[in-house]
């Protein structure tokens, strides 16, 4: 591993056990940074902070329990964070659930589920990192968002709501936080090799790739190097920002 774009960087990666997340993770490892790999599974993120420490980046890796949800589980791993590495300077919010349901089928349990997790646990991690960036000296944040966060398909009700709430919230950080030192911006994949979308229908996941001029799915490491991208020195004016990694999907 001797990647140099992150070195000196501090970072903060939610849902970080498996797909886009444990992707991003270890990018940003590769490329010299120290990263709290945190995961709602307490034992598959030790795991996987575990392997990444084991492949040429001894201290680099740490895994902790996090539930997006809860603001004590935040403090906890800010705590944590700080006490290993010091001042978390990057964040990544990249935890997320989806609900299949259209408007007329999605029910209260369903909705508060997928807005509990992508739209207040994004709300809490901007919120709880903030305040070390300003004690860093300045910080950046990158919310994957969702394709589904900015145009309409017909289903998953919920996750298009919580999905546009995270592309609003994105730009609102962005404008308060710009002249802090802190860039804010966001990556909307469209379909991606990942459990959630295996999980999918299979008549979903089929429509989905036949409105996408590419045809396939993205792989997480397409969508981590993205959000890389926008974590590093090279998006040094860049905030705000929408990145589709979707394939053209959102193009047509």
């Amino acid at each position: 591993m001797s990647g140099q774009r992150m070195r000196g960087r501090i970072a903060v990666v939610t849902g970080a056990a498996g797909g886009i997340g444990r992707a991003v993770a270890g990018l940003l490892i590769q490329e010299g940074a120290g990263v709290l790999v945190t995961d709602l599974d307490e034992e598959a993120c030790h795991l996987v902070a575990k392997e990444f420490t084991g492949q040429g980046a001894p201290g680099r890796a740490v895994g902790c329990r996090l539930d997006v949800t809860d603001p004590e589980s935040w403090r906890r791993a800010v705590a944590l964070a700080r006490r290993r590495f010091g001042y978390p300077n990057v964040l990544v919010n990249n935890a997320g659930t989806i609900g299949i349901h259209g408007l007329e089928g999605v029910t209260e349990q369903e909705w508060s589920r997928v807005v509990d997790v992508c739209q207040r646990g994004t709300w809490l991690g901007m919120q709880s990192l903030v305040r070390t960036m300003h004690l860093a000296g300045g910080g950046v944040i990158v919310n994957i968002g969702s394709v589904l966060g900015l145009v309409g398909t017909g289903a998953a009700f919920a996750y298009h709501a919580a999905k546009g709430a995270v592309r609003s919230m994105t730009a609102a950080a962005a404008v308060e936080l710009g002249g802090k030192g802190i860039r804010v911006n966001a990556v909307y994949p469209g379909m991606v090799e990942t459990p959630m979308a295996a999980g999918m229908p299979d008549g979903y996941v089929a429509d989905f790739l036949a409105a996408t001029p590419m045809g396939r799915k993205a792989t997480p490491e397409e969508v981590a190097r993205a959000v890389l991208f926008l974590c590093s020195d090279d998006a040094s004016y860049i905030t705000g920002a929408e990145l589709a990694v979707d394939g053209g999907y959102t193009a047509r």
